[in-house]
């Protein structure tokens, strides 16, 4: 068994982190240091609030945009199949770091019921793990995944950042896995920049999160582009003002560039109440 630190044991049992989608091909898998390694970071997982658009974009706040992915990391996408990440509080929470020893079944690594309920105390809201933002499954808002077709970073934008999957209520268990739609096309030569989202539902700062990867579509057959994509709209109460086309990721709730405009009391999310589906191309 690989010796660690005991400040890992102590972050792994009490950490208050958030969530995110780890997975090969990651910016800041390692940390924010570039040249570091670090199997017990939690610097991607940190949510986006009240930031301006450069600094809420894949994470240049904490500088995750700068370190990308070690030389041949990238995730893969294989057309019409499935991909799988692993949702968790901390790298260490995965089976990316320490040969997997502190992955366990939930995001947290630590045992949960099945029906893993808030018990409705207070306002219901899972307590023992407030990063999950939710009251029980039934209420996890949803994440998604996002393609462009650009390979360097800096050329990725709104209108070419694709989302092409999504995963109802979720985040909930470590282990998601995301169907890949059979219609996506080849990437260029370099690969293709993803993103991995999650806007909460309650339960805490009404924030969001966005993750960046290194991606590569395999097996495509498709030669039809995924189209521009346009902001998402609010649909819940009309599912004929839903938006059909290719839409864009969310943003909600930054200083500046918010695309989608919910009722009073209302949250966006990747689901139906903003017109996605299972698989968008």
């Amino acid at each position: 068994m690989i010796a660690v630190p005991t400040a890992l044991l102590v972050l792994v049992a009490v950490s208050q982190a958030h969530t995110v989608g780890w997975a090969k091909g990651m910016y800041c898998l390692g940390g924010n240091v570039a040249g570091v390694d670090d199997q017990n970071t939690n610097t991607a997982v940190n949510p986006l609030y009240q930031l301006s658009f450069k600094d809420f974009w894949f994470q240049h706040d904490r500088g995750c945009d700068l370190i990308p992915p070690v030389e041949g990391d990238i995730l893969n996408l294989p057309a019409g199949g499935q991909v799988t990440l692993e949702l968790a509080h901390n790298r260490a929470q995965t089976t990316l770091s320490y040969d997997g020893q502190y992955a366990g079944e939930w995001p947290d690594g630590k045992p949960h019921p099945e029906d893993w309920n808030g018990n409705g105390v207070g306002d219901g809201c899972i307590q023992d793990d407030g990063a999950m933002h939710t009251q029980n499954q039934s209420t996890a808002a949803g994440t998604a995944l996002a393609i462009s077709y650009e390979s360097d970073l800096s050329k990725v934008t709104l209108e070419n950042l694709v989302v092409f999957s999504v995963l109802e209520n979720t985040p909930w268990k470590r282990i998601a896995v995301y169907e890949i739609p059979a219609a996506l096309p080849a990437c260029p030569p370099e690969g293709c920049t993803c993103a991995w989202l999650w806007v909460p539902t309650g339960c805490g700062i009404p924030n969001e999160y966005m993750a960046g990867y290194k991606c590569n579509v395999t097996g495509a057959t498709s030669t039809v582009p995924v189209g521009t994509a346009k902001p998402p709209v609010y649909c819940a109460d009309d599912s004929s003002k839903c938006q059909a086309g290719p839409k864009q990721m969310i943003v909600w709730n930054q200083a500046e560039a918010n695309n989608v405009d919910p009722p009073p009391g209302a949250s966006p999310g990747y689901s139906t109440k903003n017109g996605w589906s299972h698989v968008e191309c």
